[in-house]
């Protein structure tokens, strides 16, 4: 996955990505799943996470042959602007 941690605020959302190595892996196939969609979404293909309320979640990817990988998420209140 490209990050390992990521930092969004309420209503934010940030596109991850994730590569299957090897490049001439048969079946390049990957899911994108949250630990605790109260807190962060994200989209099952694109990877993209958007922050609900704050707290902390994982992003996992998992590839069709069930190897995963994360990302720490935390969720920050929307600063409010003057």
């Amino acid at each position: 996955m490209n990050k390992t941690s990521l930092t969004l605020e309420t209503g934010a959302d940030e596109i991850l990505t994730a590569v299957v190595e090897p490049q001439n892996a048969e079946d390049k196939t990957i899911s994108f799943s949250s630990s605790d969609e109260s807190i962060a979404t994200v989209t099952p293909k694109q990877g993209k996470v958007t922050g609900i309320k704050t707290g902390n979640a994982k992003i996992i990817v998992t590839t069709s042959n069930g190897l995963t990988a994360d990302c720490d998420v935390t969720i920050t209140e929307k600063s409010g602007g003057a």
